[in-house]
């Protein structure tokens, strides 16, 4: 992975995301692939960095790219109990824009997770000045049997349950001027 040919970048679809490198980090059960991943997708609590800090811990295949960065998350304390999850940084909070929308298999044409769009706001709630910073958080599904579909009210779906952290993926996207401003 060091040296890729020129034009190369990781640019995964929504589908890959979820239903490969997601469902793969959850499930855990091959040391290889998890170590390429690490590499390629690596664990961070991007709360703890604002938007513009986060190019330098990308994956390798990310580094450098300047509008595009993957990160898997653990879930936190609080948010593993059925609680809301905190997404405050130093410098600011994202927030969740609109509804979660479903991620669709292509092969079977159902639901195998869940995309929400947050954009990032500098300063504290109610006075945060918006940005340019947007992040997509997925989510994985798993399906139920037909006899609980019944009494499910999201189509016989539900989200993985996990100690590790529903893995999120984080994708981040920017201005290319603020990265640059700040390296």
């Amino acid at each position: 992975m060091d040296t890729m040919p020129p034009g190369f970048r990781f640019y995964p679809t929504e589908e890959e995301l979820v239903s490969f490198y997601l469902h793969n980090k959850l499930e855990a059960r091959r040391e290889d692939l998890l170590r390429a991943m690490d590499r390629l997708i690596p664990v961070l609590d991007i709360y703890r960095f604002s938007p513009w800090e986060l190019p330098r811990f990308s994956g390798d295949l990310c580094h450098g790219d300047t509008e595009e960065w993957f990160f898997f998350i653990r879930m936190q304390e609080g948010e593993a109990r059925g609680g809301r999850p905190k997404r405050l940084t130093s410098n600011g909070y994202w927030k969740a824009t609109g509804s979660p929308c479903p991620v669709y298999s292509s092969n079977s044409n159902r639901c195998i997770g869940e995309k929400r769009t947050m954009v990032f706001y500098e300063g504290r709630a109610p006075n945060g000045r918006k940005t340019e910073w947007k992040m997509n958080e997925f989510k994985a599904m798993e399906e139920v049997e037909e006899e609980e579909e019944a009494t499910l009210s999201n189509g016989g779906h539900t989200r993985v349950p996990t100690l590790y952290s529903k893995a999120r993926i984080q994708f981040v996207s920017g201005l290319q001027e603020q990265i640059r401003a700040s390296i």
